[in-house]
């Protein structure tokens, strides 16, 4: 069990310090997509595109005031499954940093790609840029619709979102 947990750090952390190339320029697939420097401690451009991605969701209805319920749900599930992986901040850890994430993404993108992040990873531009950029793929967590949609709230809140 202990070698399972040091082989799985060892790879992250090859994949972290192996990871903050550069791309230069949007995917070409994506003539939406532009390139915006996040501010961050890596200076990896981030593609900021206007798509929804790939999945089922098309319209989401955001809240106005947030759901507090929903972004405590969804501050529960990033403790649980994403916080290993993403800061809060605009810094990157193994993939990107959380901040701002709902200024550069719609909210359908996000929920399509932590709903179907396979296909999102293998047929999406903004998705294979950040793949691109981190080089670590980020694994299936099984989430449900409304775990998505919390995890959408929490990252509103997270950005200052009222």
């Amino acid at each position: 069990m202990k070698r399972t947990h040091i082989l799985i750090i060892a790879i992250t952390l090859g994949g972290f310090i192996a990871s903050c190339g550069s791309n230069p320029a949007p995917p070409a697939e994506n003539q939406n997509a532009t390139m915006k420097e996040p501010g961050d401690k890596t200076g990896v451009p981030v593609v900021t595109d206007d798509s929804k991605g790939k999945g089922k969701f098309t319209d989401v209805k955001l809240t106005s005031p947030l759901d507090d319920k929903m972004v405590a749900a969804g501050k529960t599930i990033y403790d649980v499954k994403c916080g290993s992986c993403h800061k809060l901040t605009d810094e990157k850890l193994v993939g990107p940093g959380w901040k701002g994430v709902t200024d550069r993404r719609k909210p359908e993108w996000i929920m399509n790609f932590v709903t179907n992040t396979d296909e999102m990873i293998d047929k999406d531009p903004a998705a294979q840029a950040m793949l691109e950029q981190c080089m670590v793929r980020m694994p299936n967590q099984h989430l449900g619709d409304d775990e998505a949609r919390h995890i959408l709230e929490f990252m509103r809140k997270n950005d200052g979102k009222n």
